[in-house]
């Protein structure tokens, strides 16, 4: 267990209580020019050293047109550092998948405890092009794709039982091992509109920057981006 009170990393370690300094690391001096490669390259460590189970898990926030926000775990399948986007997959028709139709803006947290580092990025949702969806899909274990079929996520279901049921069901549907894409299934990719890294330091006195562009319509499911600009940030 962990706790953070105090500015310290307070470990329990058999009854007791041993204090041990945040690393050193710091943001380069000046801010890199743009943000996601640095990203990435975390990204990439944390899969690299396995620390966690999900090391590609973050937070992604919606809201409603009207404003009322959620939020649950996804996982980064890619940081893209150019032109600049963060890639997920989901139902599209789950309460998520809806919200960002209806609202499509969002925003993500990358948290690594273990390499004392974090990733925000807030900006515009697209979805991924079909061929990337149809890509990543067919990569999926045959059980995770009848199970993209079977379930209608977000969606009331009578008991667990019900569920395993259509599981089974949709399972004999596809005698095949090949389990096409269903089409309420795909990818988003949030084009990043501002960037935030954070660096834990001593006493809280943490190293954070923020990176921000503007995005311009360029296609149907495409952005021009424009330069980014850097501040560093107070902790």
């Amino acid at each position: 267990m962990t706790s953070h009170a105090c500015g310290r990393r307070t470990h329990y370690h058999r009854g007791m209580l041993q204090d041990t300094p945040a690393p050193s690391e710091v943001l380069s001096e000046p801010l890199p020019p743009e943000p996601l490669t640095l990203a990435a390259a975390w990204l990439a460590q944390a899969w690299k050293e396995k620390r966690q189970p999900n090391p590609n898990a973050m937070v992604l926030a919606t809201s409603t047109p009207e404003g009322q926000p959620s939020a649950r775990v996804v996982l980064c399948k890619d940081i893209v550092p150019q032109p600049g986007f963060v890639v997920f997959y989901t139902n599209y028709q789950s309460r998520k998948g809806r919200e960002l139709t209806a609202n499509p803006r969002a925003a993500i947290v990358i948290h690594w405890d273990h390499l004392h580092r974090q990733v925000r990025v807030e900006g515009r949702i697209v979805k991924a092009p079909e061929a990337d969806s149809d890509t990543y899909f067919a990569s999926r274990a045959r059980e995770s794709r009848v199970g993209a079929w079977a379930s209608q996520q977000s969606q009331p279901v009578a008991s667990r039982q019900a569920l395993l049921d259509a599981v089974e069901a949709t399972g004999k549907r596809f005698t095949e091992a090949t389990v096409p894409r269903p089409p309420h299934w795909g990818g988003f990719r949030l084009w990043a509109e501002a960037v935030e890294l954070w660096v834990e330091g001593n006493a809280r006195i943490h190293d954070r920057a923020r990176w921000s562009r503007t995005l311009t319509p360029g296609g149907t499911n495409d952005f021009e981006p424009g330069p980014w600009t850097a501040t560093r940030l107070q902790p």
